[in-house]
């Protein structure tokens, strides 16, 4: 057999194998490696070709045709293989992409409000009922609003800086805090009604953020409280303890009994702190309550005529009372639970149970 013959022969035989193993490839990529193997720069063909050197020179262009044509077949076959194997592919995705439409939609995550922020809108939502008006103040606060006008001695310990975080803001000769309470507020709503030529009567209630340097099981270093207060011609203690009967009844949602205790607040005069009946084991003492049947659960008292003489207002002609609680606090009791620190550590656990 001639050089040339010879040549042809493995230039069939290569064609022959390459259109039966581009027919069985699985795959693209399987298809890509066959394409690198029989017509890359290293492949079969290539290989083959290395032969044509040896042949005449007259003898040359003859093979050089029949490895164009070869080559011709092979791509035109790679081609046709790849159509088809991309057209498998697509059919697949779908397939595996492919939806039933009848069955039942998954279920999306959805993010619920804080346990604290249920709370604080159960609580105002209430007092709202009631015929308070809603009222905000700034979180950084001066001494006048926080504690001068609020009838609060330079030399009490609320003042101590171990117990208030101060800072100097920058432009201002005044120290600044972050206010501890949201007194403040009482102060600013009394303010703004003088300073606009008005009087009262004023029933308010304010919530927010407010801030001491305590953390333990029942303190924290920011925490909510909520305000309320009324101011108006012969408001008495006895308004007061309707009010707070009113709220704590439908914020436990149960009719609570109440008691005020003589205490000193130096806002208010008389002052008293505020206990309900333990809600756990019905007023009959538990571990809880100490066995007492009573669990504090706010300061309150009638307006000192200090504080109404700092913004201005009659203390001869009007009265009124204020009370704070804490938001924590009341929502630890409803809920049963027992340490404040679960409010702001985010287990996923714990905000799953309160339903946030």
């Amino acid at each position: 057999m001639s050089e040339i013959d010879s040549l042809k022969a493995q230039l069939k035989s290569l064609q022959d194998k390459a259109l039966g193993l581009f027919a069985e490839a699985a795959d693209l990529q399987a298809l890509q490696d066959l394409r690198v193997n029989y017509l890359g720069k290293k492949g079969e063909l290539t290989s083959v070709l290395k032969g044509v050197g040896k042949l005449p020179p007259e003898e040359r262009p003859v093979i050089g045709q029949f490895v164009n044509a070869t080559k011709g077949v092979l791509a035109e076959a790679l081609e046709k293989a790849e159509q088809v194997l991309a057209a498998k592919a697509s059919e697949a995705r779908i397939e595996a992409e492919r939806i039933d439409v009848t069955l039942a939609g998954r279920k999306c995550p959805q993010g619920a409000l804080h346990p604290v922020q249920q709370g604080l809108n159960e609580m105002t939502a209430i007092f709202a009922q009631m015929g308070f008006e809603m009222a905000e103040g700034p979180e950084i606060e001066d001494e006048f609003h926080n504690f001068d006008a609020l009838n609060i001695p330079q030399e009490h310990p609320a003042r101590a800086s171990h117990d208030t975080f101060f800072f100097n803001a920058e432009g201002e000769d005044e120290a600044m805090l972050l206010r501890t309470h949201t007194s403040p507020v009482q102060i600013r709503a009394m303010q703004a009604c003088v300073d606009a030529g008005g009087e009262p009567p004023l029933a308010v209630v304010a919530a927010g953020r407010v801030y001491r340097c305590d953390y333990d099981v029942t303190h924290s270093p920011m925490f909510h409280q909520v305000e309320v207060f009324k101011v108006d011609k012969d408001v008495s203690l006895a308004n007061l303890k309707g009010v707070l009967q009113h709220f704590l009844s439908a914020y436990f949602e149960k009719d609570v009994p109440i008691r005020l205790r003589p205490h000193y607040f130096p806002f208010t005069e008389p002052s008293a702190e505020v206990d309900i009946g333990c809600v756990f084991c019905n007023h009959k003492g538990c571990r809880i309550c100490k066995g007492s049947g009573w669990i504090e659960v706010l300061g309150s008292g009638m307006i000192h005529p200090n504080v109404l003489k700092a913004v201005g207002i009659d203390s001869t002609v009007y009265s009124g009372f204020a009370f704070g609680l804490g938001v924590e606090r009341l929502v630890m009791l409803k809920h049963g639970i027992p340490d404040l620190r679960l409010f702001f550590e985010n287990d996923v656990r714990f905000l799953r149970r309160m339903g946030a």
